[in-house]
């Protein structure tokens, strides 16, 4: 990209007339593209991997194989419910600073706690099957994509 192009752009972009919202608009604008909350996400993935799991025995004839799938469902979720709490809580809506490093925060809470339960994986789940665990998280974190897709959706 050139630099007459890119100045093209932002002058562009500086022509357009910016318009403040009335507050009725503000409204209606809010009422067409609704927030997905968080906790519906990690709800349909709990409900989605008790899903798997549950199909998982009945497929497989094994109730290890059935648990390795559930315990990858719960790498999945409890993290997200943990980062959901987190960022939704009133101290993290106090600005958009604390906000910021709220979702930062939470997101290292996330990665680490999704580590550590992968880690502890061998020892709480008896007979684990890795095939099956990988599986389910897999799956169950493809669950944002469906939530997003189930957004559109509900707009239209």
């Amino acid at each position: 990209m050139t630099a007459n192009t890119r100045r093209g752009y932002e002058e562009e972009a500086d022509q357009r007339p910016f318009k403040r919202l009335s507050r009725a608009e503000a409204d209606a604008l809010r009422a067409r593209q609704p927030v997905l909350s968080p906790w519906r996400v990690v709800a349909a993935q709990a409900g989605f991997g008790a899903m798997i799991a549950a199909l998982a025995w009945p497929i497989s004839g094994s109730r290890e194989v059935a648990m390795s799938a559930l315990y990858g469902t719960l790498v999945v979720v409890i993290p997200a419910a943990l980062m959901a709490r987190g960022t939704t809580s009133r101290l993290s809506r106090l600005s958009v600073a604390t906000s910021a490093l709220s979702v930062m925060f939470w997101s290292m809470v996330k990665i680490g706690t999704s580590v550590l339960m992968l880690v502890l994986a061998p020892r709480v789940v008896q007979g684990l099957s890795w095939p099956a665990l990988l599986i389910a998280l897999v799956l169950c974190m493809q669950t944002y994509w469906f939530a997003l897709l189930w957004r559109a959706r509900s707009k239209n």
